[in-house]
């Protein structure tokens, strides 16, 4: 703590560069602020992943379907679907479901949190591979839920998705639209941009008091020796239900979030490409380690926009005989394995992994 007073003025510039960021770059276009929006976004799911992977040491690899069910939870809540399948819910909300996002964030925070702790209830013995080959089948069973829940009763609407969903609004405040202020106008996607900052922001002040209090050190003892955990009165099967439930509620909001700046959501956006994707944000920047896991996020969201604009260059090299999709994912396989064999232990690793990997060298 006594560290952190004196690097206030760090804070303080690191967050005055945040906000001003997007300013800069919309002048490029809109596509770079969107790029660093759903960056954001990332490095909120990956926050929520580092609590179950990072501090509790269970490997999750179903965690994109929490940020599924946040999304369609908000889907449904912010958008004419339910109203026009359900008639009397119709009559009800003759003017639709436009739900408030001082309700959205508590909703979609608690609801992929039951979520999250009916998942652990199953898995509280499980570890290491079998854990994870569970957790990647209760993410593959919320995907195909979405994509068949249309019959005998359209909830998700199948593979078509969810559209016509609300934007955010904040005060009134539409963020579909640009705020001008004077003779200056501010993008829609900036104003998302700020308003995912503000949560990754509270969401890192949280993680960081977890990490410090009580409850994180339960689960950091759980991940180093469950026997020795329990020998010393944690309770271990609670500390995981609470892991899971707490991870996953980043997870929802994030998916909230997700359908409120898409404006459309559909079961393809929650693959197990983006589960494996979120667990290589949090190995890559540095497991349990706060500025790794935001650091390994950044670089991987943004990885693969910034080398759409490369890849297309070296597919017009080669006269347009190599796909510039495929050798996108090549591009970003050789930067992973590159980190990995010059950095085993992350980006940025915590202390605890740098000692350890010192003497194991």
């Amino acid at each position: 703590m006594q560290a952190l007073k004196h690097r206030w003025p760090l804070f303080l510039v690191l967050a005055l560069a945040l906000v001003l960021l997007p300013l800069a770059v919309q002048g490029l276009g809109a596509g770079w602020v969107r790029i660093l929006a759903l960056a954001m976004l990332y490095v909120l799911l990956a926050l929520g992943l580092n609590i179950v992977v990072g501090y509790a040491g269970l490997l999750d690899l179903g965690f994109v379907a929490f940020y599924a069910v946040g999304a369609y939870m908000y889907a449904l809540m912010a958008s004419p679907h339910l109203t026009e399948t359900f008639a009397s819910l119709g009559q009800s909300f003759p003017q639709g479901l436009h739900t408030p996002i001082w309700l959205v964030i508590p909703l979609a925070a608690g609801l992929a949190a039951i979520a999250g702790a009916l998942l652990g209830l199953p898995v509280l013995k499980l570890r290491g591979d079998y854990l994870a080959i569970v957790t990647l089948g209760f993410g593959e069973i919320i995907r195909v839920f979405m994509n068949n829940l249309e019959h005998p009763v359209n909830i998700t609407n199948g593979p078509r998705g969810l559209d016509r969903i609300d934007p955010m609004s904040l005060w009134g405040l539409s963020l579909s639209k640009p705020l001008v202020i004077g003779d200056f106008k501010i993008a829609s996607v900036t104003l998302y941009y700020w308003l995912f900052l503000a949560l990754v922001v509270f969401s890192v002040i949280v993680c960081y008091r977890l990490e410090h209090s009580r409850i994180g050190r339960a689960w950091m003892a759980i991940r180093e020796d469950e026997l020795a955990a329990k020998a010393m009165g944690i309770n271990t099967r609670n500390m995981k239900l609470l892991a899971f439930a707490m991870g996953a509620s980043f997870g929802g909001v994030a998916g909230a979030m997700f359908a409120a700046f898409q404006g459309f959501v559909s079961p393809e956006s929650f693959s197990l490409m983006e589960s494996i994707m979120i667990v290589a944000m949090v190995v890559l920047g540095g497991i349990g380690n706060l500025p790794g896991v935001i650091l390994g996020a950044v670089m991987l969201a943004a990885l693969p926009e910034v080398l759409r604009y490369i890849a297309g260059d070296i597919q017009n090299l080669t006269g347009g005989r190599i796909d510039a999709a495929i050798l996108r994912q090549l591009l970003i396989a050789l930067a992973m394995i590159s980190i990995m064999l010059l950095r085993p232990q992350g980006l940025w690793p915590s202390a605890l992994a740098k000692s350890a990997h010192g003497r194991a060298q």
